[in-house]
Parts: C-alpha cells; structure tokens; sequence
C-alpha cells in the first residue's frame, strides 16, 4: 500500500529546514553567520570567481571581493578612483590617462604596475563578453612607468569611463595569467588580486571562504575579519536562511517574490533598493535564428503576440517588475524607447501568423513542438518558463521545458549552440553600447563567449547604428541613434524583450554600509560591518 501523504506545517518545515541548514559540512564553524563575519547567500554556485571571461551573475557578486577595477562608482554613476587615484581625459575623448596608486601589492606579494593594466585591458577585449564592445576604440595602451597607464583611442567612447568597475573590467595579475588559457587559468578558482579580502577556499557545493588582507592598501579596511558566500539552490530554503539568521545578505531580490511581503514583517531583516543602478536586467527570449522554425519571422511574431507581460509582470514577478518592450531597459531612461510593441498580447493574431507560415493544428491540435531552456538563475526563472509554456500552448505549440545548471546552459547556447529559444537575462549596464550592443551587434557572434550575440542576429542597418552610436559624443544625436536600433529590433525580434525585474538587496539589520556603490554588493564590501 502506498504511504498516505503526510501535511506538514510551517513550523515543522521552518524547524526540519534549519536543522539541514545547520548540518556539519567542511569549515562550518567557520561559514555561520555571526562574530565578525558576514554571510552573503546565492541560488547559485558561481562558474568561476573572477568576472573576465563570464559574466554569469553569480561570478560578478564575487569577483570584486580579490579582484579590484580602476574605478568604482557612485549610485549616481559618478566614478571615484580604486586603482587608479585619479584620471583626466583629453578635450577630444581620445586620450585616457590614468595615474595608479602606489604601494599595491597582489596577494602573492607582487607589485601592482601599469603592466598588470596595460595586459587586463588587452585581455578584457579578447575574452570578456562584453569587452569587444567596451574597448573597440582603444588602439594602444602606454605605460610611461609603472604608476601610469594611457589608452589611446581611434575615435571617441563616451560610455567607456563608466566601464571601469572590478565587476565589469577587473584587473587581474599578468604575471598569473600570461601566456595561458584565461577561460582554463587556475587563478579564476583560486583568485589573487589587490583587494581587501583574500581568497581561504572554495567547497564545491557548500561556499567560498575570504579573509581579511591585512596588508590591503586603504589603511583600517576592511572592516570585516571574514566574507563567506554560501550557495543555497531551494529558494524556500533562502528564505527560512533569512528567518533563521544563518544568512546576512543577499542581492537582486535573493527569494522567492510570494515570500516577500511575509518576510517584510520581520523585524531582523531590511530592504534595500539602492546598489542596483550599475546595471538594469531585462529579461527575455531568445531565439536561435540559426533554427529553421525561428528562421521564419511569422514564428517568432506570433510567440511575441502569444505571451502577455501584463500577467508576467503581475502574476509571476507580483508587481516587482516593470513591462519592457524594448531592447533597452526602462531603468535606462535616456535612451529607452517606450513605444509599445508592434506585436501586442493577440493570441488571435498569433494563430492566424502560425497558419500563414505553415504551422497547421494536426489533429492532436499541436502545430510544432520546440525545447526552451532556462537560466537557472533567479528564484523565479522557472515560473516564467512554465507560464511561457503554457502561453504558447493556447495558440498550439508544445514547448518542453528543460532545466540544467548554469554551466550546462552557458556551454549549450554559447558553445554548443545546441538549443531552440532561451529564457535569459541580460543586463543592460549602464549603458546600451556596453550592456545591448553585445546582444545584436554580429560581430560579437563569438561561440564560445557567454552572454554574447545568442541570437546570432545580423542586421547591417543594426551594425551601423550601434557602431555610429559608440563613438557619437553628442548625447542628442545618440539618443536618435538607439532609438531606431530598438524600432528595427522590435520590428524584426530576433528576441523578445518581456520585463525590467525590480531588485531588492535583502539583509540582517546587523550588517550595514554594504550598499555604497552603484553595484551594491558586487563591490569590495571593504566597508561593511557588523554591529
């Protein structure tokens, strides 16, 4: 006889879950939060912690821990030096010169110089997914000395001082990474950088463990004797970690949204809305335009009239969400075109599409049948993917649904290419020709580099305009130029953009100043504390 099923209360799962997160594993005592140390949460454990060749969220939330960037930024986006000490640039944007802190040392005990800057920019336009865009106008890197570094530019790039972050452009040792592999380099799993925390360990599984560098060059920091990352995939068991105190902290809303206004009323945690004006996400679907199906704009039309945002932002995001229709995210106001799409939620249109492109009902009433894999990032990726199913469903097309890890899905769209149409964020940054451009640009159609063209899109006119846009220093005439790029993307969807997620820094009232910079916690944390 099967076991009758068995109801549990929320007591008995908040105790049975606390006891599993308490359970000994290696350096538990070491892990808890408590003491002078702060416990940050992911849903996922990180491809590599150090963000130069993956930009996966996970890697960019731990990188800037060791690995330092030449500048950090306001909430406002103004930038403040970090290693550099200070900068000036040209009239005519075509001169960058940067003047370096002195006395830096790497973890291993080596100095910071100019070369370690002049060979990260090099790398960063090679391997970082972003990085072809960012630093396609820098035609030399000079290094007078070796507290010095100058990048000369062919024309000018008015997004690129904004660039600068350890998240986005970290700087990392040449005479680690010279002369290697930089996707395979050891030093992406046991990191030396120039930052306030030094890497202890990594238990695959469980967390990373950072101490205190006591010889980091801003004399008193960090204020922290220990930073642990620990990864928790069950987002129910996120939020009891909250409840229960065994985590600090957690960034872009690190629970399930239904659990939020309930963890609200408790008075041991707070919401913190600012650290997140770095870089906006959009999320959406991409289609591989190298399939036959998605070959054809009837197809992806009618998904696009198939699927609702309303309800998505309503129902799946519970109002924590702001419709998207564009390429370029709302949070980017400047440059955001809020015109609606010329595909509007009709699943009437979307059949009449599906018929005219040779997609009848058979008689089981299904018309195609395509796989959507999804990033398993975010505790609420999984419902949107159910709600894309059952969406497309309605106007007849049977989507399979398909989970993997992380570092499945990144191999499969980006190096295998092995994949139908995706559920996936992008973060559009802090500027479209470092946040979009790599998306739609076909130059950028690198296999092998995450984040990049997915689509494999090419539109000459789109090329044009995102190239045109790059070097434009007239912020008028830029703004023109996004704004037809976003009409002929919308036009022709090589994706469909769906909603800008409203993130939220969730943490203990027992840790504080962990917000200061525009990308919240992916910063050094050099000032956090614990009261």
């Amino acid at each position: 006889m099967p076991d009758a099923p068995i109801a549990l209360g929320r007591r008995t799962l908040l105790a049975s879950a606390s006891a599993l997160l308490a359970l000994p594993r290696p350096g538990n005592a070491q892990i808890s939060a408590g003491g002078n140390r702060m416990v940050i949460v992911l849903d996922y454990e990180p491809p590599t912690l150090v963000s130069l060749t993956n930009v996966a969220t996970p890697a960019l939330t731990v990188s800037g821990k060791v690995t330092e960037g030449l500048l950090q930024y306001s909430e406002t986006l103004d930038p403040e030096p970090e290693l550099a000490a200070s900068w000036e640039i040209a009239p005519d944007g075509l001169t960058y010169t940067f003047h370096l802190r002195q006395g830096v040392r790497w973890h291993d005990g080596r100095p910071f110089t100019s070369a370690d800057v002049a060979f990260s920019i090099e790398l960063l336009r090679k391997v970082h997914p972003r990085g072809r865009g960012t630093f396609a106008n820098v035609t030399a890197i000079e290094t007078p000395d070796a507290a010095t570094a100058v990048l000369r530019l062919s024309r000018p790039a008015p997004y690129l001082i904004k660039a600068l972050a350890a998240s986005e452009s970290p700087i990392v040792p040449r005479h680690i990474y010279e002369g290697t592999d930089p996707a395979a380099n050891p030093n992406g799993n046991a990191p030396v950088g120039t930052g306030p925390f030094r890497f202890k360990e990594w238990v695959r599984g469980s967390h990373i463990l950072y101490e205190r560098n006591p010889d980091y060059w801003v004399p008193g920091l960090p204020k922290l004797d220990q930073l642990v990352v620990r990864f928790i995939p069950d987002a129910a068991s996120r939020s009891i970690a909250f409840e229960t105190g065994a985590v600090d902290i957690g960034y872009r809303t690190p629970v399930a949204l239904s659990d939020l206004e309930r963890l609200r009323q408790l008075p041991s945690l707070a919401f913190e809305p600012r650290g997140n004006s770095y870089s906006f996400n959009v999320t959406r679907l991409e289609f591989n335009l190298q399939n036959a199906h998605f070959a054809r704009p009837q197809l992806r039309q009618a998904i696009a009239h198939a699927i609702d945002r309303a309800v998505i932002a309503r129902t799946v995001y519970y109002g924590y969400a702001t419709i998207c229709h564009s390429p370029i995210a709302p949070g980017l106001a400047q440059f955001h075109d809020p015109a609606p799409t010329p595909y509007p939620y009709d699943p009437r249109a979307a059949e009449r599409l599906l018929d005219a492109a040779g997609y009848p009902r058979g008689a089981d009433r299904v018309r195609l049948r395509l796989t959507l894999d999804y990033n398993p990032i975010g505790s609420d990726t999984r419902r949107l993917a159910d709600y894309i199913r059952a969406a497309l469903s309605r106007v007849g097309i049977a989507v399979e649904v398909r989970s993997q890890d992380l570092s499945s899905f990144i191999r499969r769209v980006y190096t295998d290419r092995d994949f139908d149409f995706t559920l996936n964020g992008a973060s559009n940054l802090f500027d479209p020709t470092v946040g979009v451009q790599r998306l739609y640009w076909s130059k950028n159609r690198i296999k092998g580099v995450p984040f990049s063209n997915g689509t494999w899109y090419h539109n000459p006119r789109v090329d044009e305009l995102l190239e045109t846009a790059a070097v434009e220093n007239d912020p008028a005439r830029r703004v023109a130029l996004f704004r037809e790029f976003q009409q002929i993307v919308a036009a022709e969807v090589p994706d469909l953009n769906l909603v800008q997620p409203t993130f939220l820094t969730i943490h203990n009232r027992r840790v504080t100043d962990h917000s200061l910079t525009a990308n919240g916690i992916e910063s050094n944390l050099a000032r956090a504390r614990v009261v």
